[in-house]
Order: C-alpha cells, then structure tokens, then sequence
C-alpha cells in the first residue's frame, strides 16, 4: 500500500497537502510571474530575448533608470458564462504581473530598440564602443 502513494511520509506536510489539492482541482499549475528570457551576445550588441505570450505590446513596459533596463508586463482578464437567465455559471477572473530588471552600464542606452512579435519581445542592446585613450604630444618649455 506505501508504494501506491505519490509522495514519502517523512517529507509529506500540510503545505504539500494543499498544494496537490490546488493543482489536481485547478488542472495544471500556472505561473504568471515566470518569463523565459535568452541573451545572445552578437559582436557589437547583445540581444535580449524574453517569452511573453499573451501580453498585448501596450501592456509592457521598458524603463531606464540609472545603469538599469528593467522590463515589466501586466495583464488581467475576465471570463464570464451566463445561463438564459442571465445567471452566472462561471466567472473567472485572473491577473499577472511580470518585472525583470537588467545592468546595462556596458550598454549604448541611447541607441536601445525593442520590437514585440509572436509572443516574444526582442530588445537590441548595442554595446558601448571603448573609448581610445587620446595621444598627444607635449611640448617641453
């Protein structure tokens, strides 16, 4: 009979109890909060690539401060089924927000674009070209 139970007895606990319950009633777990995000370094940028499915473009944010990029999405939606009544069946409401900031002191700030496609919104980062130290001659009085 112990070998039929998914989880160990010595580990088990009321917050894993409540959890399986939420899962198995909810169907699987969603997690709003998680973004998938991918930075490839090209040469002379970087770019930023970070999963945003069902987000529409007005609803995320790019915003400098400092040596920081930090990107933020929000979202809510609202489901509702009514009988002929007029009667709810169901209503179902949900609500997701989403904030990753980034260090961009290596980062040309001034020349950072972003396009949003498919679910995805890709961020251009041209790297800041290093300065060449000047030289001169002095003259000797």
């Amino acid at each position: 009979m112990f070998a039929l139970t998914p989880f160990e007895r010595k580990s088990y606990n009321l917050f894993n109890a409540f959890h399986d319950f939420e899962r198995d009633f909810f169907g699987e777990e969603k997690q709003v909060n998680s973004c998938k995000t991918d930075i490839r370094d090209e040469g002379e940028r970087f770019v930023l690539e970070a999963e945003l499915p069902g987000f529409d473009k007005k609803d995320i944010k790019l915003d400098i401060n400092g040596g920081f990029l930090t990107l933020s999405a929000e979202r809510s939606s609202e489901k509702n089924e009514k009988d002929e009544n007029g009667r709810y069946v169901r209503r179902e409401r949900s609500y997701g927000s989403y904030q990753r900031s980034f260090d961009i002191s290596g980062i040309n700030s001034e020349q950072i674009d972003a396009e949003y496609k498919n679910g995805i919104l890709f961020v251009n980062l041209p790297k800041k070209t290093p300065a060449v130290p000047e030289t001169k001659r002095l003259e000797i009085r």
